[in-house]
């Protein structure tokens, strides 16, 4: 069966110089074009080396761990050890990721027959040649598809540092939510300059009376003559604010006993605070059902959460 060197060549080169891009974008490098193609070019010398009388060293673990450094080198230069080894494991990283998603696709659609002990088994045969087609066509599929849950991966971390344990006392009642701190969430009372934050209505539907949980839901109806118990008249705030593509809006907001933000191991008690009733979904993963003023961390009254 004849061999095609050139056209191996040039796939294993195109496929080193994606996984390189790959490396570069996940890791929000710089680069330069050139650079990437010779690492690629570097990677590629294993295939032409293995066709001499070199083939033995070639296949050597070492060997292959060598080209992997170069490649890297070449692509990314040397600032400092940890810039170095972090492009090395992330290459490694895109590496095993995209091509161990081939063979398992392969693997998934493409059913083989053995004769195992004179039985017929339907079990994939390992070592079966994965077309041309497949790889062109899936490597650049699964390499972009393992950027994007890289990003999406950053993204829930980042998310996550973002939230906080919240307690709230509001006429006697505790309750507890997680929240998320916003640092576009600038909203304040225009007159006391006090900081609003954000709660989901359905954690009040058991605390708030129904009559001021409806009014909550269109405050632009409000009027002195609805029938509202006066505790907790006497907590209510009409704060003005502003949504994408309207203005002029109210917001029902309850001034509250006290709130607790618990963060980074430390309890933040605020007194001056407001807190905003919202009808819409804060978070579609369910991730948190508040939204936290970034000043309530500030004007806090901090100590340790042990």
């Amino acid at each position: 069966m004849p061999i095609y060197l050139d056209l191996i060549w040039i796939l294993n080169f195109g496929l080193d110089t994606i996984l390189l891009l790959l490396c570069a974008t996940v890791l929000k490098r710089q680069f330069k074009w050139w650079r990437l193609c010779l690492g690629g070019f570097i990677g590629s010398l294993i295939v032409l080396l293995m066709f001499t009388q070199f083939s033995d060293i070639m296949l050597h673990p070492a060997v292959k761990i060598l080209f992997s450094l170069i490649m890297v080198l070449v692509a990314f230069g040397y600032k400092r050890l940890r810039f170095f080894i972090e492009n090395l494991l992330t290459f490694y990283f895109s590496t095993f990721v995209v091509g161990g998603g081939l063979v398992g696709i392969h693997f998934l659609f493409d059913q083989q027959y053995l004769l195992v002990d004179e039985m017929v088994s339907t079990q994939p045969q390992f070592g079966d040649p994965i077309s041309w087609l497949f790889v062109c066509l899936g490597f650049p599929i699964l390499a972009y598809f393992s950027k994007a849950r890289v990003e999406d991966m950053k993204m829930k971390n980042i998310t996550f540092d973002q939230l906080a344990d919240v307690k709230i006392s509001l006429n006697g009642v505790e309750i507890h939510t997680k929240g998320l701190i916003d640092s576009g969430n600038q909203l304040v009372d225009p007159l006391t300059k006090t900081p609003v934050m954000i709660i989901a209505a359905s954690l009040l539907e058991e605390v708030l009376p129904s009559s001021l949980l409806q009014l909550s839901k269109n405050v632009q109806s409000f009027s002195h003559d609805e029938d509202i118990d006066h505790d907790w008249y006497a907590r209510v705030r009409f704060v003005p604010y502003r949504s994408v593509g309207q203005s002029n809006q109210l917001l029902l907001a309850l001034k509250p006993d006290h709130v607790t933000i618990v963060h980074n191991s430390q309890e933040i008690h605020v007194e001056k605070v407001l807190v905003g009733i919202s009808h819409t979904t804060l978070s579609v993963e369910g991730q948190y059902e508040s939204i936290i003023h970034p000043k309530l961390l500030v004007i806090g009254e901090v100590s340790s959460a042990s």
